[in-house]
């Protein structure tokens, strides 16, 4: 991450650590806001010590008792969802768990272009004139006030199921079950969509007495948990621990045409597998056309049906890689043309819907700015949204809501509508909040180091530790290391255009390989003199052979 701030943990170990653990792990450990041995303890298992209860979740003997009901009554059921991976695996987890339990359930998942995300009232009467009595949303609907109070007009009722933060009013459903409401008791508020979905299910299962096949149900949830970027920690460990062992053992049909497609490994993903690999997959058909086109591969049962959803999933995320790149580098163009600003807002009338999200990450990514991209249309302006630590992208467009037609998300990712009208007052009200929020602080990426180490202490059996920290992402990132004065003894170029390098560092008498990606003229100007370099220890698997090196992360002369 060229051009951040080094930030070197220096807090104390708990002296219990020190004791139990070699001084770099006790050292990650206490940087994670580890304090015991029994904390620690837990946090490598990752058992189901860490799953909540789910009776906990508010409203949710609401929803079972109308579940219930309605599986008792042989009522159709719609189970609402959203369009993105988090969403579809949501509603695979809900319908094939109400299936199991002898429920008449069907999905729907709205057409991102057409329809937009969220209950829409037009969609719930189509259902309602369909024979559908109960919509049960997963991923969406705990701010859709009005969408529910018309539903009930036409004598439809609702259950949400959602982990997006609500509005001060909740919709008037049957249920509201979300770990995030206010007067919740459920111990653990980061669950993804597909992660209370689970959760819903386990409750319902168990109060019918019969046992939670977990295996499917754990391998989607991990999934959403990791595409919709929630934090690795608490009940989600478990989730995404136990869900990757099921991926590696036996994933469903669907996903292992995905992973051999992709020329992914079985029995070697990883979180990071799912979040740069698969979940782009499974996301591009909702990007460029239907989502159900990922939700029929994810409940597909012959290896036909699925090795033909994979293609089409294949030949969609090219399609969408190639339009990023495009609308990506005409939206740099139009940053770079103007004063860098505290909100980055970009206009694109061409832009496809599904390609603004991509666009604006790639924005904050580089520029560390909140960025708003909008689609433009003669009557309704889309807009996706991305933000940087420290700025609450969604309660600063909360304070615009009386603009909006519709909006929601989370503190670094959302999305609203909303008149084009009203366009010019948005971004000028939008972006004041911002300068001012963003005021005090400094607008240049920390990279969080977790220790300072020679080469020499990488060894040994380091990196089999460190492996019991995984699952890594969100709030739980592989462990950055940085070595002082280190020299580059042999070095060649790789990729297509020269732009990476592979390297062999040296320190005292101790040797190691190393990588570096998209930095190569940057070190080249620094060499021969010696690097402080910030890394992360991986494995290189290629060709049959494994390697430990050092994927260097970012560097700078030594001084």
């Amino acid at each position: 991450m060229r051009g951040a701030r080094w930030q070197v943990a220096s807090g104390s170990v708990p002296e219990e650590l020190d004791r139990r653990y070699p001084t770099v792990i006790a050292r990650i450990l206490a940087n994670r806001g580890i304090a015991t041995t029994e904390q620690a303890e837990l946090f490598i298992t990752g058992d189901t010590r860490l799953s909540g209860d789910p009776m906990l979740l508010p409203d949710i003997e609401q929803a079972m008792t109308r579940i219930y009901q309605a599986i008792l009554r042989g009522e159709h059921i719609a189970v609402y969802g959203d369009f993105d991976t988090d969403g579809i695996t949501a509603t695979a987890i809900m319908v094939t768990g109400l299936i199991s339990l002898g429920a008449n359930a069907i999905p729907y998942i709205p057409h991102r272009i057409t329809e937009g995300y969220g209950l829409k009232t037009v969609a719930l009467r189509k259902l309602a004139n369909n024979g559908v009595s109960l919509v049960v949303s997963v991923d969406c609907g705990v701010t859709a006030v009005a969408e529910v109070k018309e539903a009930r007009k036409f004598g439809l009722d609702i259950i949400i199921t959602d982990h997006h933060a609500a509005l001060l009013e909740l919709p008037p459903a049957v249920a509201v079950v979300n770990p995030r409401r206010t007067d919740s008791r459920y111990p653990y508020s980061d669950l993804a969509g597909a992660g209370v979905a689970y959760k819903v299910i386990e409750a319902l299962f168990s109060g019918m007495g019969k046992p939670l096949p977990q295996e499917h149900f754990l391998e989607l949830a991990a999934l959403g948990t990791i595409a919709d970027i929630m934090p690795l920690t608490g009940e989600n460990r478990y989730l995404v621990k136990e869900g990757l062992k099921h991926l590696n053992d036996h994933p469903s049909l669907g996903l292992l045409e995905i992973i051999n497609l992709s020329r992914l490994k079985p029995g070697q993903l990883e979180a990071e597998s799912i979040s740069w690999t698969v979940a782009p997959r499974l996301n591009a058909a909702g990007r460029l056309d239907h989502a159900m086109t990922s939700y029929n591969l994810l409940t597909a049962t012959t290896a036909g049906e699925a090795k033909d959803l994979a293609a089409v999933l294949e030949e969609h995320n090219a399609e969408r890689q190639r339009l990023t790149t495009m609308y990506v580098t005409k939206a740099r163009q139009l940053v770079l043309s103007g004063p860098l600003n505290p909100l980055l807002v970009i206009e694109d009338e061409a832009c496809p819907l599904g390609i603004l999200g991509l666009v604006a990450g790639r924005l904050t990514d580089e520029f560390y700015r909140p960025s708003v991209v909008i689609r433009r249309d003669p009557d309704t302006a889309i807009a996706s949204c991305r933000s940087i630590p420290g700025f609450n992208i969604t309660a600063a467009i909360d304070r615009c809501g009386h603009l909006l037609t519709h909006y929601g998300g989370h503190s670094q990712a959302a999305g609203f509508s909303l008149k084009t009208t009203e366009l010019s007052q948005l971004s000028s009200l939008l972006t004041e909040i911002t300068a001012h929020e963003l005021a005090s602080l400094d607008l240049q990426p920390i990279l969080s180091i977790d220790a300072e180490a020679t080469l020499q202490e990488l060894g040994g059996g380091l990196f089999q530790m460190l492996q019991d920290l995984a699952p890594f992402g969100e709030g739980n990132r592989p462990p950055l290391f940085v070595s002082r004065c280190v020299s580059v003894i042999d070095y060649r170029t790789m990729g297509s255009s020269g732009e990476h390098l592979k390297l062999r560092l040296s320190q005292g008498n101790v040797c190691w390989e190393a990588v570096a990606f998209r930095q190569a003229e940057e070190i080249k100007k620094i060499l021969p003199d010696p690097l402080d370099v910030v890394y992360n220890l991986e494995l290189d698997r290629y060709n049959g052979r494994e390697t430990l090196r050092l994927n260097i992360v970012d560097f700078a002369p030594s001084v």
